[in-house]
């Protein structure tokens, strides 16, 4: 089962993921204080890689090729950084951000650095049953077939939100560090293997 980890690269540590699975990091979400006012104007016009439109949102948004992120720019000197896949990578995106402001004239500080959300995903290789599961757990789970074809599982301890799909792809959120990640998976994995899928569609 191990061989479910990064491709067959290293052997998964079972001791922290029983599973055999790592969940993926797909995006992180980190924000910062460059602790100035900004002129979003002069930004736009000066960044070669920044957008303006202040009639359909009140920030720049600016694009990186490396770490390929989105920084949302704020007058007010606060910055949201999207799109990486590590809190590394989130925080060495942020601080390319606030240089380039820093280059643009403008006194940015790099404060209050943060990660706000790490979005998870996995697969567990096997369909299932997402009725069951709703019926059984249901004071965390909702499932409207007809609005969104996932089961939306909200965890408390940790607080993670996990979208399940019949195919047995999971999407975790709202984790602030990956162990929370980790830890949310491991308390579904068993879940999920209860509701499995017995017979075979495909």
């Amino acid at each position: 089962m191990a061989e479910q980890g990064l491709e067959g690269s290293q052997p998964v540590d079972l001791s922290k993921h029983p599973s055999g699975i790592i969940p993926t990091l797909q995006n992180i979400v980190s924000t910062v204080n460059l602790d100035c006012k900004l002129e979003l104007k002069a930004i736009a016009l000066q960044a070669r890689n920044a957008e303006y439109n202040p009639k359909r949102f009140a920030a720049v948004i600016m694009r990186i090729r490396e770490p390929k992120t989105t920084a949302l720019i704020f007058a007010s000197g606060k910055m949201v950084c999207t799109g990486a896949k590590s809190e590394s990578q989130s925080k060495l995106a942020a601080r390319k951000y606030a240089r380039i402001i820093q280059k643009l004239g403008f006194p940015a500080k790099f404060k209050d650095f943060k990660i706000q959300n790490i979005v998870g995903s996995c697969d567990v290789k096997f369909p299932i049953r997402l009725e069951g599961l709703a019926y059984s757990h249901g004071a965390f789970s909702s499932y409207e077939p007809e609005l969104f074809p996932g089961l939306i599982y909200r965890m408390k301890q940790p607080k993670i939100v996990l979208l399940i799909f019949v195919s047995g792809k999971i999407v975790l959120t709202g984790a602030k560090v990956r162990e929370e990640t980790y830890l949310a998976f491991e308390n579904i994995y068993p879940v999920l293997n209860e509701f499995r899928k017995n017979q075979q569609w495909y």
